[in-house]
Order: C-alpha cells, then structure tokens, then sequence
C-alpha cells in the first residue's frame, strides 16, 4: 500500500513538473515586431540600420542623376558619402543619413580590403564616365560610356553595358545588410552575448546585448515593424516582396524574426537557432529569386540596350550577394557563383552586357534555377 502511494506521489511530482516546464517554454509571438521587458519598456532598437539604409537610399538617388546626359558626379563626394567623411559625419547627407560614426564603408564585408576596394573602384568610375557625357546626348555604344535611352527611362553605363548605379546599390545591399545578417548578427559571436541584464537601464537601454544583436539584424531587412504591410520600398523589404507572389518569402521572413525574438527573451535558444537558419534560407532565395527576375526581364527585353544593360546590372548584383550567404545554409556558393558570374563576362573579366547572347542569358538563368529547385517556376518569378 505504501508503495502504491510512494508510485502515486511520484507521478503526480512528474506531471506537475512536466506541466511547470511546458509553461514555462510557452510564450506569445507579437504581430508586429514589438517588444518590452517586465516593466513594460521597450527593448526594441535599430536606429544605426535606418542611418545606413538613408545613407545607401542618399548615395543611389545622387548617383541617378547622371543618368541625365551632361551631369557630372564628384569622385571626392561618392568616397566620402560611402565612408560618412571618416565617421565624422558628412555635409553630403541629410540630417536623416548623416549621423556621425555610421557608415557603409566600414561594414562592407565585415571592414574586408578587397571588397570595399571593389566599391571604390566603382565610385571612382561611375564619376569618371559622367563626365563624358554631354547634355542631350544619348550616345552610348560598345567601347564608348555614355547614357542609353529606352522611352523615359535613361542608364549610365560603362564602355560595356554595365550600369555602376545597380552594380553599387545591389552590391552594397549584399555586401553590408545581407552580410551583416547573415554572418554577423546572427553568428555566433553575437548570439552568445549576454541575455541576462539590460545593457543599460539607467539609461534607457533595457535591451540585453543578445536581442540587441537580433534587432540589428531585423534592422539590416527593414526599418518598420509591421512589414509586409510597410517597408517594401526599399532594399531586401522590396526585393522579398518583388518575388513573395511566387515564393513567399514575405510571411517566412518576418515571422522568422519575431519569432527568434521572442525566443531570446524567453532564453528558448533552440527556437532561435531553427530560426536564424529558416532567416538565412529565406533570404538566399530572394537574392535567387531576384536574380532570376531580372534575368527573365533581360530576355524579355533582349533586343533594348538600354534596358537589357539595367536589368543584366542588378542581375549580377544580386549574384555578387549570394557570395554572402552564411556557408551553413547556403545552396549556391563557390565554383558554383563564380561559373554563374563568368557567364556575364567577357573574356577580360569585365561584365559586358552588350555582347552577351540570348543563348547565355537563358543558360543563367536556369543554371540558378536548377540549384535553387525551381525548375518549374522560373518562368513565374
């Protein structure tokens, strides 16, 4: 009889521990990415993330202005505006974009020589072929820069098609937000900060250094947060949305994130941690999938240098992006990219977008749609 009860109270001590531990492993997953400690303070803070989308949105709209035949760009402003003026804040931004210590430069690949090299290289030609050009004159062609017309829409580009404006935007959106995401928020380092104590309560920092890290990483894909409903009008908010009809990436993303918020501050590191690999995958595929896009308006467009050259310059932008996603998850990297971006080049290395063929373009295309899986949606995205 003793036993009996002895069994009983056990079992019972089991549920109850059980039941405690589900409930404490139970927790809500906001609507919108909202989140406060106990007291009811808000732990939420990306505003570095906003600067740096200002800065890039700031840096792409001086650089269409030589998209207008006679408007010359100043190498000295590019390199500033793409280092803020050494951190100290630039005269070239707005209030909005100008915040003193922040920057593009420094966050290019993770502060990574050869890859911020490549931007300056790039800054530094976009400058030097505005200033061949002359107003009202549409004359680029194979071996001369100038601006390519197609209806109301004008391009700047090189002696070989391709266009600095899309090759910059693009690669800086993979270079320093998908990167950021993808290897340095979400790595290791940082999703092994603190998770315990505000970093500074007296101050009004009542994130822990570990959700820190998740915000800024949320912050590197879209200032708003409430997306989809906002913030898909610029940078990697825009470009799911260009490819959510067909892959949804839109609701995978975002929920994905609040999600691994939400597990952080519950210290559920294995939801978190499916969470971070689910945000990476999702990301490549809207990376892919824009590629894709693009690809597919190249084809459409085949025969119009003017828009052949644009829509082939985000193309390999997007492909330089993939060269970012974290080694863990990725499906296309290495031997891989590289043969996809030798098919935009010609045999000196440079992308030549005017010389290359239907034939090439189609061949891309599937190749990335073959590794992606999507063989059968191509023609869709």
């Amino acid at each position: 009889m003793k036993m009996n009860k002895l069994f009983t109270l056990l079992v019972v001590s089991v549920l109850i521990t059980s039941c405690n531990r589900d409930k404490e492993n139970t927790y809500t997953i906001p609507e919108t990415y909202q989140f406060s400690d106990k007291m009811g303070n808000n732990t939420v803070s990306f505003s570095g993330q906003t600067t740096r989308f200002n800065q890039l949105s700031e840096i792409t709209t001086y650089m269409k202005t030589a998209n207008t035949p006679g408007v010359s760009l100043s190498e000295t402003q590019l390199l500033e505006m793409y280092s803020n003026n050494s951190g100290l804040g630039s005269t070239y931004f707005s209030v909005m974009a100008g915040a003193a210590g922040k920057q593009l430069r420094e966050k290019t690949a993770r502060n990574e020589p050869l890859i911020i090299g490549r931007f300056d290289e790039r800054f530094k030609n976009i400058a030097t072929i505005s200033a061949t050009t002359q107003t009202g004159v549409y004359g680029a062609q194979l071996g001369s820069p100038g601006v390519l017309q197609s209806g109301t829409s004008a391009y700047l580009v090189n002696d070989k098609g391709a266009e600095y404006t899309q090759l910059i935007e693009k690669g800086l959106m993979g270079a320093v937000f998908y990167d950021q995401i993808q290897n340095f928020y979400l790595g290791a380092d940082k999703m092994n900060l603190d998770n315990s104590t505000s970093v500074d309560a007296t101050g009004g920092l009542y994130y822990t250094a570990m959700e820190h890290s998740w915000d800024e990483a949320f912050g590197y894909f879209t200032e708003v947060i409430d997306y989809p409903t906002s913030g898909t009008d610029r940078f990697w908010g825009k470009y799911s949305n260009l490819v959510d009809p067909i892959l949804q990436t839109n609701s995978k993303i975002m929920l994905a994130f609040r999600t691994g918020r939400a597990a952080i501050s519950n210290k559920d590191y294995s939801t978190r941690d499916n969470q971070i690999n689910i945000i990476r995958g999702e990301l490549e595929r809207v990376a892919a999938g824009a590629a894709i896009h693009y690809l597919n308006q190249s084809i459409i467009q085949f025969t119009d240098d003017a828009l052949r050259s644009h829509y082939m310059s985000e193309t390999a932008g997007f492909i330089e992006t993939l060269y970012f996603t974290n080694t863990s998850t990725a499906i296309i990297s290495g031997t891989s990219l590289d043969n996809m971006l030798l098919k935009l080049k010609d045999n000196t290395g440079a992308y030549n977008f005017y010389e290359i063929t239907l034939q090439e373009i189609v061949a891309l295309r599937d190749d990335i749609a073959t590794a992606m899986g999507w063989s059968d949606i191509k023609l869709d995205l």
